[in-house]
């Protein structure tokens, strides 16, 4: 380690045995209406955020606009013979509050199918990048290109009327939604499948088509992808993308510059990444164990060794849910349908059964269950879609109903730049002193 490093490093372990002491000490004293530890620790619970497209209950999981995923599952409308619930009906629920009708559901989708065309100069920006850069860089880079057709920006820049901005806002958002499928797509048959592409079909939903784009005919895959952009699609305002997004657009960057932005976010491995961490953990104790379907024995076993490493046992444990993830359960449902022998799957479901006993004899984790990214993985590689890289990238096509939506009514709501106050630890041990008044009275 270099001196400069050496330097730094002595005087961080310096400054967090400091901050440590503070919390331990003073965690729970309230500066203004939160807690000292709050403002350190991720500003868990503290609300400061209005988002009108979903709530997180720590008891009943994700609701959109009031619904639950199970309720959701039944009230909104399907492909044509199929039991998955259309995400062109939650996108419709999410922005106008209600319960969409077929024929709602299927003007979207040709709404979308209209706006679906990409330029050129997209798939060269994305085609300028090595074959080895992570999918979500591709899908983030082929994002910022595309941010050439924003109408707000356009609009912007002549001068619109404040009370417009929504407009255009709603305009960049059905855009961006619907290119998005190609995209995507398009990375993926670039990354691994030797750069052969596949051109859209305009006679399926937004979900079939993607998964038609991507390479995949069976309706069960089809019907899977409904399912899996549907559930990902929001899980209310302060999640990192969800935030970002909000963060970026309330500077007035236009829909493309704020959904990059929370993309970025996303590719995260406390985020988004999550599920590329589950499907590589479960690899690698497959690989250890030398079984593709270990026993419910073997599998307590390795958690307990992974736990004793010092890490984690990812796709466990949520930061506002305290149940099983209605997501998970969904994609468990799923897959008991659609693939009860696969010894993937039921790896899935054993590591389900062993995990959150051990979880909860270790007496610190407020949440020992499954959230959503324990389970996605296994139905997309039933299917053939092994590249777990490209799974963020999934997600962050989904992720695209709820953050638009929900910018769409920031605009029109006439939300403000968002700009939270902060303060130095120094300035935080002058208040305990009493030396400075509370911040903010």
């Amino acid at each position: 380690m270099d001196t400069y490093k050496e330097k730094f490093k002595s005087k961080a372990d310096a400054a967090g045995a400091e901050i440590k002491d503070l919390l331990k000490e003073h965690g729970n004293k309230k500066i203004g209406d939160v807690h000292l530890s709050q403002i350190y620790q991720g500003m868990r619970g503290m609300t400061g955020l209005v988002s009108e497209t979903s709530l997180l209950d720590s008891q009943e999981g994700i609701r959109f606009r009031g619904y639950s995923i199970p309720e959701l599952q039944v009230k909104l409308p399907k492909a044509k013979n199929g039991s998955e619930p259309l995400p062109e009906g939650l996108f419709h629920l999410m922005l106008y509050g209600e319960l969409p009708t077929e024929a709602d559901v299927n003007e979207m989708t040709a709404k979308w199918q209209r706006r679906s065309h990409v330029p050129t100069h997209v798939f060269n920006t994305i085609d300028a990048l090595p074959l080895s850069t992570h999918p979500m860089t591709m899908f983030v880079v082929g994002i910022m290109a595309l941010q050439t057709e924003s109408n707000f920006a356009k609009e912007y820049s002549k001068g619109m009327n404040k009370k417009d901005y929504w407009d255009y806002a709603f305009d960049d958002a059905m855009d961006l939604i619907a290119r998005l499928p190609r995209i995507a797509a398009y990375v993926y048959r670039r990354k691994y499948k030797n750069n052969e592409h596949i051109q859209p079909n305009g006679l399926l939903d937004w979900a079939g088509n993607f998964a038609h784009m991507l390479g995949y005919e069976n309706e069960g895959f089809h019907e899977l992808m409904r399912l899996y952009m549907t559930i990902h699609a929001d899980h209310e305002g302060g999640n990192v993308s969800a935030h970002t997004t909000h963060l970026v657009g309330s500077a007035l960057s236009d829909p493309y510059l704020s959904f990059a932005a929370g993309m970025n976010g996303l590719a995260g491995p406390l985020h988004g990444l999550a599920n590329q961490e589950v499907i590589k953990w479960i690899f690698e104790m497959q690989e250890h164990l030398g079984a593709d379907n270990p026993s419910k024995e073997q599998i307590a076993t390795y958690v307990q060794d992974t736990i004793s490493a010092g890490k984690v046992v990812p796709g466990y444990g949520h930061a506002v849910l305290r149940k099983t993830d209605p997501r998970f359960t969904a994609q468990m449902e799923f897959g008991k349908k659609h693939m009860p022998d696969d010894p993937l799957c039921q790896t899935v479901w054993n590591i389900y059964d062993t995990v959150p006993p051990i979880l909860q004899s270790l007496g610190k984790i407020k949440n020992p269950w499954p959230n959503v990214d324990a389970h996605s993985g296994a139905l997309l590689i039933h299917f053939g879609l092994k590249e777990y890289e490209f799974y963020t990238v999934m997600f962050g096509v989904s992720r695209a109903l709820g953050v638009m939506a929900s910018l769409i009514w920031s605009r029109a709501l006439s939300f403000p730049l968002e700009r939270p106050k902060s303060v130095t630890t120094e300035l935080v041990k002058k208040w305990l002193k009493g030396e400075e008044e509370v911040w903010g009275e």
